[in-house]
């Protein structure tokens, strides 16, 4: 009797074996109500480039095209503006154009402000020294004297350029912090305030001459932004 039950035990484990097994094959398997993989990357043969495509990213790209803030104004002209300066020059360069348009900012106030025209004549073109020029004449007519004082650029920009025959034409927007201050012949202050920063924008524009041995550029127009 005790071998029978032995025996059925046996036998009971294995068909419970047996079950487990089948068990753990059903479940092993996928079914439709599973979430299928992500997809993996699939690679593409273009020419002689591995071509990685990616997931969709329609849906982010669109709400990056609609995030991203519009174009300043005038910046597809300049940015033509400045290839056709650069193919007429292709020595031109952004970055070191700006340098020099800063210092002749600053030299062109401090000449300016000190009534020297021979300095003023080198950095200006015909027409706007004659304007500069004739308003030193006053000042001097007057006695007055003008304080100048350049404390900061805040911005010096690029925005426009374009080619006018030969010659290359850049404009410059400047933000700066200045002290001005106009004294009369008793050195009274007739404008301005020297205690008093003021921001002031100008837009200059520059010019020179791309097929003259001359690298120096110009100003060749001013105006205020304000």
């Amino acid at each position: 009797m005790q071998g029978f039950h032995f025996l059925d035990i046996l036998v009971f484990a294995m068909i419970a074996a047996f079950l487990v097994l089948r068990l753990h094959r059903v479940l092993g398997r996928r079914t439709g109500h599973q979430r299928p993989p992500e997809p993996a990357p699939r690679e593409a043969e273009k020419g002689n480039e591995r071509v990685i495509q990616l997931p969709d990213r329609s849906r982010a790209r669109q709400a990056s095209a609609e995030d991203a803030p519009p174009p300043p104004p005038g910046a597809a002209r300049g940015a033509a503006g400045l290839t056709q300066v650069k193919i007429a020059d292709p020595s031109f360069n952004e970055a070191q154009f700006l340098d020099g348009a800063r210092a002749a900012f600053e030299m062109i106030l401090g000449a300016f402000a000190g009534g020297d025209k021979r300095q003023l004549k080198q950095l200006l073109a015909p027409a706007v020294f004659e304007g500069f020029a004739a308003e030193i004449d006053r000042r001097e007519k007057a006695g007055e004297q003008l304080e100048t004082t350049l404390v900061s650029f805040i911005l010096a920009d690029i925005v426009d350029a374009r080619m006018d025959g030969r010659k290359a034409r850049v404009t410059v927007k400047f933000m700066t912090e200045q002290v001005n201050v106009l004294r009369d012949a008793k050195g009274e202050v007739v404008e301005g305030d020297p205690a008093t920063v003021a921001k002031i924008t100008d837009v200059w524009t520059f010019e020179r001459d791309t097929r003259a041995r001359d690298p120096n550029w110009q100003l060749a127009e001013t105006r205020s932004d304000d």
